[in-house]
């Protein structure tokens, strides 16, 4: 099912933002380069919100522990973490930006 987050797609860049979606805490990552992304806010060695962690490029760090995972895929990238986080279809039109999840 798709979301819409937000109306417009004003969101700094370089920043994250966090919607609350379907009982879910969605990071919408919006890069330097331009392009946005869409994962679960939770980091899967402890629970930590990433949303007050760093955006570097395309990684996110969790403030807790430093586990870095890919905006992109979800993928996790460094210890403590283990396993990856779900990463989510983003779509940029006129009506805003939206979020699909199963």
């Amino acid at each position: 099912m798709k979301y819409l987050l937000q109306a417009s797609n004003d969101i700094e860049k370089g920043s994250t933002k966090v919607f609350v979606v379907a009982g879910r805490r969605i990071l919408l990552a919006h890069t330097k380069e331009g392009e946005y992304y869409a994962v679960d806010d939770l980091c899967s060695h402890d629970g930590a919100a990433l949303d007050t962690g760093e955006l570097y490029g395309y990684e996110v760090e969790c403030p807790r522990h430093g586990a870095c995972f890919d905006i992109r895929s979800g993928k996790v990238l460094t210890l403590p973490a283990t396993e990856d986080i779900t990463s989510y279809p983003v779509t940029v039109d006129d009506a805003g930006i939206s979020v699909e999840i199963n």
